[in-house]
């Protein structure tokens, strides 16, 4: 007895056609949608129509519709922060470590001539190296005790200047550059900082020297000052003055309720008081 087998179910072509274009369409559709987000655009390159697109702005934020055959590369535009360690070499040829944090974002303008010459990797290929040039060429001109005290902030200021140079012709806008800490072998930081402990304590004694001396001006001026007080009272201060003066006092002194005797004619032509006690 044979048994009959069941007719297999063929899928007709013309449907197995229909499936393949409608996901063609469906895949086109969802490459056709863009959507950037805050703080980000995107950049139009055309396969069939000149490549990226630099002759006008960039995509903004929200929903974007492009031709499927065509893409966009989507960029942050925020200001972003890149953290680095160097070790460069002092005028006098010492290592030197260094660490700087760079703030820094694309040039949103010239975001399509970015994307052409530098790509989405522009921070390792622009950035970084300009960040290390420039430091490796600041660094270059000053002493390890200039780096290490007072000229630090000038360092930096020189450092973020020469970055910049480099980088606005790359299509990137350098807001600052910070120099967090610098590190010297270990020997040579312990002598710049006994230097400065030095000089410190020299300055101080020279301060103190400086103050002793004026006010031993001071006691100067005043003693002379009391000197001449003195000869200009004595002499002002003749026989006649000091025996009106005299009178004076014992004519208040006589007129004070207690009982007493004056005696006119006394030592010096001055009147003498005496009193009952």
């Amino acid at each position: 007895m044979q048994t009959r087998r069941q007719p297999e179910f063929q899928l007709p072509k013309a449907s197995f056609l229909l499936i393949i274009i409608g996901i063609v369409v469906v895949f086109s559709l969802l490459k056709s949608f863009v959507t950037v987000d805050a703080g980000e655009a995107g950049v139009l390159w055309k396969r069939f129509g000149g490549g990226v697109v630099t002759d006008k702005p960039p995509m903004g934020e929200g929903f974007h519709l492009v031709a499927p055959w065509n893409d966009v590369q989507i960029y942050e535009v925020r200001q972003q922060e890149f953290f680095d360690q160097m070790k460069v070499l002092s005028s006098n040829g010492l290592d030197i470590q260094l660490e700087a944090t760079v703030w820094y974002l694309p040039q949103v303008e010239n975001l399509g001539f970015l994307h052409q010459t530098k790509g989405v990797n522009y921070l390792e290929r622009v950035v970084r190296p300009a960040l290390r040039s420039a430091t490796r060429e600041v660094v270059g001109r000053y002493t390890p005790e200039q780096i290490y005290s007072s000229k630090r902030a000038i360092i930096q200021n020189e450092i973020e200047e020469e970055t910049k140079k480099i980088l606005d012709p790359q299509y990137i806008q350098l807001n600052d550059v910070l120099v967090r800490d610098v590190t010297l072998p270990l020997t040579i930081k312990d002598a710049i900082e006994r230097k400065l402990r030095q000089e410190q304590e020299s300055l101080e004694y020279e301060f103190r020297l400086v103050k002793a001396e004026k006010e031993a001006e001071k006691q100067r001026i005043e003693a002379r000052g009391k000197a001449d007080a003195n000869r200009i009272l004595s002499a002002s201060l003749t026989d006649k003055i000091l025996r009106d003066k005299g009178i004076e006092a014992t004519l208040k002194l006589s007129e004070s309720p207690n009982s007493k005797v004056v005696i006119v004619g006394g030592k010096d032509g001055m009147p003498l008081i005496l009193g009952n006690n």
